[in-house]
């Protein structure tokens, strides 16, 4: 809609064909003067839009100063305004930068949103938020829409609480999807339209894409140019809607905008805005004195804006994005691809699956191009669209595989495309300190998954080794620690890497530990380590060493000392030992002092040696399961320091001192004698006695059980190579009465069912050729057996049956 000086494009958020009709919109009206939905505070960043670095897909990151992030900190603040090269807001922003026109962002500013928002965490307090600009507060048990929810919700390109050109994002609380203002149940009735009424009113029309609705109903028109088409049903379908305060705030501030500029003799002005604000911005407009009565008193604090990478990924619908597409992928390449969308598409879809070594051969791509054209003919439609593609693609380039055609989803139609930002874009010291610092490694920041071995022998990968590790402690998951596929030296480790957009928040978050990625991975470790309960400390201090952080090291070492010295919970001072001791076992390997790692660890074990007695006593069944693990554990990592320090043989002296007492419960008993066997203190002779003690007649059958379960806990071999021990449990399960056998069995199938199927499978074969004297049951001995005459004549039938139909068979 258009007057003399004013015209209105209202535009549905990443959408193609809304970015083509706007730009020959711009072409053909000239305009001396663009608005934009979106944050004022980045009209300061609209020249970068020029730059040959920034790549889309990109976003508008704003936050709040530290001094005013509030309790929740700048990730509770955060949100983004994101922009794909077929976004109309992006198109507009080129338009503007190539034609030196101005251009500015007209939405109400960031800085009234973030204070609504610490309006909220105040009113949980006792100070509720009011006023119209309380609407816009996100709930805090706000869901995201499903990955399944059908077009209206699943291509809004506007959620109810969006302040953005292309819908704000709020961070989550936690890492993860984009959420937040827009996390809103799908929509229905009137509510759709406003969510995304371009999709609405496609899915009202019968169309399962906006995008096939817009240029049908809304480009192909020839009685109404396409923006005049967009405000005609927009004031339809506004007149019966519901009013939004915050849409009565934002728009009164679009209209002080748009005041601004005819004020300042502007003759050609075009306002890009979504759709459903063009009613409100057209006509004749209400009183400026009725927008400032509005608009007066609203909170604001300062706030930040720069521009920072998105993806493909996040700009879909399915990612909990309220402003998504559902294929921002396909969106690309119709908006890119000079001619021949369809086959280049196809040509596309085939490298990706030939990338996979999937058979796929130039006459699949045609006959799919044929099918696809074929689908379009027999519905009507002048060319294929993704519906029509997407079931070429399953019956011919995937052969009907849903599992191929889900690659192609993700690879093709959503997409993995990140984009750039240039180095001189504002962003604070920490994000500036990682960025030169990946350059240096050569660490690319992807969003594709990339897996990376590290040999930590060669200086490269010791500091990239070191560098993903702080960048864990700061909480930015860029790499995560995978099991390598071939080899576990210790001077190899290995990574999977994928960058995710919302890590530029949680540097932002991090950046008040320090300006360096190791200044802030220090100083937040040494936060988290005051008051940490033991286990955290131990943790604590091996991420010190892996990430190697000598600034951290004695502070959290003076807090585990202190911890330690204090702390009578047995348990959880096993549970610290095994961190502890990979640490000063593999501390050479990173060339990092590990010196005052000995004495706290000799301390620890020698307080769990005196408090280890009193600990086993008075346990209940998952008490001493829980013990269990902590004496494997403390176990095992003292073998692993067997040749660095004098705490072994310590250790061994007071296993054996409590594994005869007659107080333990079973599982804690027969899981001592295993340890002391496996090491070597107990002979074999020793064993059997101990064992053979535990499974006489008088010790209660499920005592006897779970020293069976702790003894040969964690694998069948042990069963397998002694045929005596083995030998030993046969008699014993086989002289127990069957009313006693029923109620040890569940504990026995669970500790058998922990075994390998071949390690079952090994005992089973043991078990049949062992007699009473270790050998193979003669004849003569199963005659010599004793059968229930009863219970074999409840068989006898059914046996019968079967013998009879196996004759009628030959």
């Amino acid at each position: 809609m258009s007057s003399d000086r004013v015209h209105v494009l209202g535009v549905r958020h990443h959408g193609p064909g809304s970015a083509r009709a706007l730009v020959r919109a711009l072409d053909e009206l000239r305009p001396d003067l663009i608005l934009v939905e979106g944050p004022p505070e980045a009209d300061g960043l609209v020249a970068l839009a020029a730059h040959e670095d920034l790549e889309p897909p990109v976003a508008l990151l704003a936050y709040p100063t530290a001094a005013t992030a509030g309790k929740g900190g700048v990730k509770g603040r955060a949100a983004f305004w994101p922009f794909a090269v077929f976004s109309p807001e992006w198109q507009a922003l080129r338009w503007a930068v190539e034609h030196e026109v101005p251009l500015r962002f007209c939405d109400l500013p960031a800085g009234h949103r973030f204070a609504a928002q610490a309006a909220e965490d105040a009113g949980a307090g006792g100070t509720e938020p009011d006023g119209p600009l309380a609407d816009a507060v996100p709930s805090p048990d706000a869901s995201v829409p499903d990955a399944s929810t059908p077009a209206v919700g699943a291509g809004s390109a506007e959620a109810p609480a969006t302040a953005s050109a292309a819908g704000a994002t709020t961070v989550p609380k936690t890492a993860g999807e984009p959420a937040g203002a827009d996390e809103a149940d799908p929509a229905e009735g009137e509510d759709a339209l406003r969510v995304d009424p371009i999709a609405g009113l496609a899915h009202a029309a019968g169309y399962d894409d906006p995008e096939r609705w817009w240029e049908d109903v809304i480009e192909h028109r020839r009685d109404v140019p396409p923006f005049a088409a967009v405000a005609e049903a927009m004031a339809a379908v506004r007149e019966s809607a519901p009013v939004i305060g915050e849409d009565l705030v934002r728009e009164a501030y679009m209209r002080q905008v748009l005041r601004a500029a005819l004020k300042e003799g502007h003759q050609r002005i075009a306002v890009v805005c979504g759709a459903w604000h063009v009613p409100a911005l057209t006509g004749e407009l209400p009183p400026a004195k009725a927008d400032a009565a509005l608009l007066k008193g609203l909170p604001a604090v300062p706030t930040t804006v720069t521009w920072v990478p998105w993806t493909h990924g996040r700009l879909a619908s399915w990612s909990g994005y309220g402003a998504g597409v559902t294929a921002p992928g396909w969106y690309h390449h119709l908006f890119t691809a000079e001619d021949q969308p369809v086959e280049r598409w196809l040509v596309g879809v085939a490298g990706v699956l030939r990338g996979e070594d999937l058979n796929v051969s130039s006459a699949h791509v045609i006959e799919s191009v044929r099918l696809a054209d074929t689908l379009a003919v027999l519905r009507g439609r002048p060319l294929p669209g993704l519906a029509e593609v997407t079931e070429a693609t399953r019956a011919v380039l995937c052969d009907g595989d849903d599992t191929r055609l889900e690659l192609v989803q993700r690879k093709v139609v959503v997409g993995e495309r990140l984009g750039r930002v240039p180095a001189d874009a504002p962003a604070v010291p920490l994000a500036r300190d990682l960025a030169a610092t990946a350059k240096r490694l050569k660490l690319a920041q992807q969003a594709l998954i990339t897996d990376h071995d590290l040999d930590l022998r060669k200086p490269n990968d010791l500091e990239r080794s070191r560098l993903l590790h702080r960048l864990r402690l700061l909480g930015v998951g860029w790499g995560t620690p995978a099991q390598r596929k071939a080899g576990k030296g210790t001077f190899w480790e290995s990574w999977r890497l994928q960058w995710h957009p919302e890590y530029a928040v949680d540097l932002i978050e991090a950046s008040a530990y320090g300006v360096t990625v190791e200044q802030a991975a220090t100083a937040k470790t040494v936060e988290s380590a005051a008051g940490a309960e033991l286990p955290v400390l131990t943790g604590l201090l091996e991420a010190c060493l892996l990430a190697d952080l000598p600034g951290a090291q004695p502070r959290v070492l003076q807090e585990l000392n202190d911890r330690a010295a204090v702390d009578t919970d047995v348990a959880q001072l096993m549970a610290a030992v095994p961190a502890l001791a990979r640490s000063l076992r593999y501390g050479d390997v990173r060339a990092t002092s590990t010196d005052a790692l000995a004495e706290v660890l000799t301390g620890l074990v020698t307080r769990i040696r005196l408090g280890l007695p009193g600990a086993l006593t008075g346990l209940d069944d998952d008490a001493a399961r829980a013990l269990r693990e902590h004496l494997d554990g403390t176990h095992e990592a003292l073998n692993l320091l067997a040749d660095r320090l004098p705490l072994r043989e310590e250790w061994l002296a007071a296993l054996a001192r409590l594994v005869d007492r007659p107080d333990l419960p079973g599982l804690l008993a027969g899981r001592l004698l295993r340890l002391l066997r496996d090491a070597g203190s107990f002979d074999a002779d020793a064993v059997e006695l101990r064992l053979s003690r535990a499974l006489t007649v008088g010790v209660p059958p499920t005592t006897a059980a779970g020293y069976v379960e702790g003894f040969i806990a964690g694998g069948g071999l042990l069963l397998v190579h002694d045929e005596a021990l083995l030998s030993l449990v046969d008699r014993w399960l086989t002289g127990l009465a069957p009313d006693t056998f029923t109620a040890v069995l569940p504990l026995l199938r669970r500790t058998f069912a922990a075994f390998a199927a071949p390690e079952r499978r090994a005992v089973g074969e043991k078990v049949r050729h062992l007699g009473s004297g270790g050998t193979r049951r003669s004849g003569s001995d199963l005659d010599e057996l004793e059968l229930d005459e009863a219970r074999v004549a409840r068989v006898l039938p059914t046996l019968e049956l079967l013998l009879a139909a196996g004759r009628g068979t030959r």
